[in-house]
């Protein structure tokens, strides 16, 4: 019961997070279940099946909130099934000894990836139109694939590659990839099934993830629009890295010796990565205390703003989730104007 109740708050913060980023739910929870030693097949099946549920919940709160462009999930969701499928019937078909270290380092390279992109804002470029199917099928077939071998990656994948495109509000962005994730998740579901059969869930396990995911579910929707995306993610990628590492370091042999300096080295750059996330955080609050201001002090029809506070819009602008999202929008066209 125990460990059934920690398995509940894992899966309950990993919903907070993954609302709030767009990202990382299976990440943390299939970081957890290889840390206790389940299977990598095993985890990453019981993790998709949480998902099912907990992605509908977020799916159905985001939608409630205006967060979702139902073209984008369309044109995603359906290539990343397929994806998951594929990579979950991969990882059905080889060894646990072989599997372990590959789910290992496909979680310790995303991890390491939220932790660059975290310590610096994301600079959105200028894009004009809507986003294409030629652009969002392959995006979502990689993702798809890497997310059921990974037990994790949708996210990590899919939203930055959509964040760095311009085109789509960052909320929207989050939003649509939750949504897209249920489809995902039930495809991934099916593969495990056909490669592991029933007894390939851990059912308990499933029933404690899902249950924390959808209380946090309608939580998180709300929470994208006010909680610093900065700080979050570089906390989560710290601790994906450092617990994959130890599974990684296991699979290679390393010894006594090594194994403590490899820490060291990781926890520093964790610590380096937190501080130039919270730098990056205390820049964007600058820069939109520079917006606020002038908005209180609107230039007349016509008039052109300063070179120096368009660029503080625009760069306050530019990273997701740490403001209302909108709001940056809102304050931008009054500056125009």
């Amino acid at each position: 019961m125990r460990k059934l109740l920690i398995l509940a708050l894992v899966g309950l913060a990993a919903q907070l997070v993954d609302g709030a980023l767009g990202m990382a739910y299976g990440l943390t929870s299939s970081t957890l279940l290889l840390f206790v030693g389940v299977a990598p097949a095993a985890a990453s099946a019981s993790v998709h099946l949480a998902e099912i549920g907990t992605t509908l919940a977020a799916g159905v709160a985001h939608w409630r909130f205006g967060n979702v462009d139902w073209r984008v999930v369309t044109r995603i969701a359906l290539p990343g099934a397929v994806g998951a499928f594929v990579g979950a019937t991969f990882l059905s078909s080889i060894s646990t000894e072989n599997a372990a270290p590959w789910m290992a380092g496909i979680l310790f390279t995303l991890g390491a990836y939220l932790l660059v992109r975290f310590s610096r804002p994301l600079r959105q470029r200028s894009g004009a139109g809507r986003l294409r199917g030629r652009f969002l099928g392959p995006l979502g077939l990689v993702a798809g694939f890497v997310d059921a071998t990974g037990g994790g990656g949708w996210g990590p994948v899919a939203t930055p590659a959509l964040l760095v495109s311009g085109r789509m509000e960052p909320r929207k962005v989050i939003g649509s990839v939750d949504t897209a994730e249920f489809v995902v998740a039930g495809a991934a579901s099916i593969g495990f099934l056909i490669g592991l059969g029933s007894e390939g869930f851990l059912l308990p396990t499933v029933a404690a993830l899902l249950i924390g995911g959808l209380i946090a579910a309608p939580v998180a929707a709300w929470l994208v629009r006010i909680v610093p995306a900065q700080l979050l993610g570089a906390t989560i990628g710290g601790v994906i890295v450092l617990t994959n590492a130890r599974i990684l370091l296991k699979a290679g042999d390393a010894g006594s010796t090594v194994r403590p300096v490899v820490y060291v080295l990781l926890a520093v750059g964790w610590v380096v990565a937190l501080t130039f996330a919270v730098r990056a955080l205390r820049r964007t609050r600058r820069a939109r205390a520079i917006v606020d201001a002038a908005t209180a002090d609107t230039p007349a029809v016509g008039a052109t703003p300063s070179p120096d506070t368009a660029a503080a819009v625009v760069g306050a602008a530019a990273v997701a989730g740490s403001a209302p999202a909108g709001a940056d929008d809102d304050r931008l066209a009054v500056v125009e104007r």
